[in-house]
């Protein structure tokens, strides 16, 4: 089945800074968020493509020495030739760009308004309704580099993620936090440390009754 978007997904860079609030969070880390990424009606154009075109997969994994099944429903895609992504005892299959053409436009898009990023990987994830979520982590893995640049687009169900206090401190304060409303069609891109020294998650609502996609790209280093 082809798919051509009614509209022009790839937004105006120099609109970039208009839209982005900028947190920094001290050592080198910081978080873009730009609330209007994509526009509206065409963010509903993906949403509806990929919550019914993806191979959606709810895998088991190895979490704290015992297996479970996964609260979310994932798909991976890649460039050829990367290093193969493992996690909690996973290893998903990679699809290539060329199976799915529309992510092919939201990396573009991506792409565009972050001059420079080269990313060659996307991680799906289809949170189904308040109860799907994804825990406390940080995406460290070596094969991401020491200082990655992720960047997440939200599709559908908004939802708020949290941030965490820094690793190193083992109790909490307030300024230690932030939380950030993840709407449709929005862009929120982590940078510098920020996987070094915060975790992130996206945790349980009960009011959320509708599916939520997240899609986040990143770059897997190459020998």
């Amino acid at each position: 089945m082809d798919f051509k978007l009614k509209t022009n997904p790839i937004p105006n860079p120099n609109d970039y800074g208009k839209k982005a609030q900028i947190v920094d969070l001290g050592n080198g880390s910081s978080v873009v968020y730009v609330p209007k990424f994509l526009a509206y009606d065409v963010s509903w154009e993906f949403f509806s493509y990929l919550d019914n075109h993806i191979p959606w997969t709810r895998p088991t994994i190895h979490v704290f020495g015992r297996s479970c099944m996964q609260p979310r429903d994932t798909c991976y895609v890649a460039s050829a030739g990367l290093p193969d992504l493992i996690y909690s005892g996973y290893q998903p299959r990679a699809y290539s760009w060329d199976e799915f053409p529309p992510l092919k436009d939201i990396l573009d898009a991506v792409h565009k308004i972050l001059p420079g990023s080269m990313f060659n990987s996307l991680l799906l994830n289809r949170y189904k309704g308040g109860s799907d979520y994804i825990g406390w982590h940080s995406d460290d893995e070596k094969l991401y580099g020491s200082t990655p640049e992720i960047a997440s687009v939200s599709l559908g169900e908004i939802r708020s993620g949290e941030k965490p206090p820094l690793k190193r401190f083992k109790k909490s304060r307030q300024d230690d936090q932030h939380r950030f409303a993840l709407k449709h069609g929005s862009l929120l891109v982590m940078k510098g440390n920020i996987q070094r020294d915060w975790l992130h998650s996206v945790p349980k609502r009960a009011k959320a009754e509708t599916t939520r996609i997240n899609l986040t790209f990143r770059r897997v280093m190459q020998d």
